[in-house]
């Protein structure tokens, strides 16, 4: 568990820093805002990450093993590469910025393939849910760093000088990959590269069947489209309501982290006494009314403690949601192909934050923040309605499914 922390933090450490942090520089840079939110097509590698992802399974590094040796691997050119920014100057050269940020966002995408599958390889059954919780908990507690310490030090130093810090600290990351255990169970990789290619996608519509499987597929899109829609323009909204950069970096780090950890750790131990299906229920539902906290400070303005409201019910459930997504889709996962299908399944994910969010500057900028915040409550619904084929509310299995631990166990139908 203190292996997936740590991990979870240097998975979440370079999210924001091609995300919500690069927008508040691009911001106070007087960059365009339509500019500002089609950024978010720069993390397009998260969304297409599966298209690599069967290399990490067919190839194993000379050093640390199939998951931790690709860990090392990419955390040391993340490191040179979110340094790199510093060189950078997004109101003179925006081609160029966003170039790095894009090669950030793919090595960022490949340390997650490895990561996400050694989280799943390690893990026994009854660990999924803690396992999960502490994760996105690492994971949770990067993202405030890379945001809420990144904004509060912007107000005192130049963004050059906080993205070179943020390297030194994914520098430091390595070190957990090196001290991480390694998996109980010896699973043989893939015998050739084409096997590594096909044979996760024919493993999983066996399993589950092409409908049923197919369904699972545009629920994991459609989920989180809600709270993504938020998520990509809170921080231009809160900079142009009238919040300086400190004010958002003060409340998310103090406050806001205390709501992550609680949210992560509430979700892993609801998670253990519902079962995933109750669990997505009941934390989608309320990712969906949290959104109404954004909606109520637009008609507020500048508004402290409304501001205060609104952040920490985004990261409470936020805490509560991605813990329970997170062991759905570890659940999903054959351990032979874990790479493979779990990147194909967050990729998926990464398609409702980072691509259908692309156009959410110029809707918000067309109707105004309130109306825009109305409308990402109406974007969670679609995900919440394929609940009941797949997920539905009366059924709790007693144990958390871990399909695909046995090598040569026949398919479950």
């Amino acid at each position: 568990m203190v292996a997936l922390l740590l991990l979870g933090f240097a998975s979440g450490l370079p999210l924001f820093l091609t995300s919500r942090t690069l927008q508040a520089w691009m911001t106070v840079e007087g960059v365009d805002l339509a500019q500002v939110g089609a950024i978010s097509l720069v993390a397009l590698p998260y969304s297409l990450k599966f298209l690599w992802s069967p290399f990490l399974d067919r190839f194993v590094p000379p050093f640390l093993g199939r998951r931790r040796g690709w860990l090392v691997i990419t955390q040391i050119a993340l490191a040179l590469a979110i340094a790199a920014m510093a060189v950078q100057r997004p109101a003179q050269a925006l081609q160029l910025f966003a170039i790095n940020a894009v090669a950030i966002a793919f090595l960022s995408a490949t340390q997650d393939i490895a990561f996400d599958a050694y989280r799943t390889d390690v893990l026994q059954p009854r660990e999924l849910g803690a396992g999960a919780a502490v994760a996105v908990l690492g994971y949770r507690v990067a993202l405030l760093v890379t945001g809420s310490l990144a904004l509060i030090l912007a107000d005192r130093l130049p963004w050059p000088t906080i993205y070179l810090g943020m390297a030194g600290l994914m520098l430091l990351c390595i070190l957990p990959s090196f001290f991480a255990p390694e998996p109980e169970i010896a699973v043989r990789p893939p015998a050739t590269f084409a096997d590594a290619v096909k044979l996760p996608f024919i493993e999983f519509f066996q399993r589950k069947g092409v409908a049923q499987g197919f369904l699972i597929l545009v629920f994991i899109v459609l989920y989180k489209l809600g709270d993504a829609l938020v998520n990509n323009m809170v921080t231009p909204f809160l900079l142009q309501t009238g919040f300086t950069q400190g004010d958002i970096g003060k409340i998310q780090g103090g406050m806001g982290l205390i709501a992550t950890i609680v949210g992560a750790l509430a979700g892993g131990a609801l998670l253990s006494q519902w079962g995933v299906n109750r669990s997505l229920w009941i934390f989608g539902g309320l990712q969906a009314i949290s959104n109404l906290a954004y909606f109520l400070l637009a008609q507020a303005g500048q508004n402290y403690p409304m501001m205060v409201v609104a952040i920490n019910i985004e990261n409470f459930c936020g805490g509560l949601g991605t813990a329970a997504f997170v062991a759905f889709l570890m659940s999903l996962c054959n351990q032979r192909f874990s790479a493979t299908q779990y990147a194909l399944l967050s990729s998926l994910m990464a398609v409702s934050r980072d691509i259908l969010v692309a156009p959410a500057g110029g809707i918000a900028d067309r109707l105004g923040w309130p109306l825009f915040f109305l409308l990402t409550i109406a974007a969670a619904l679609p995900g919440l309605l394929l609940l009941p084929i797949f997920a539905p509310w009366n059924v709790q299995p007693a144990a958390l499914p871990r399909p695909g631990l046995e090598e040569d166990a026949p398919p479950e139908r």
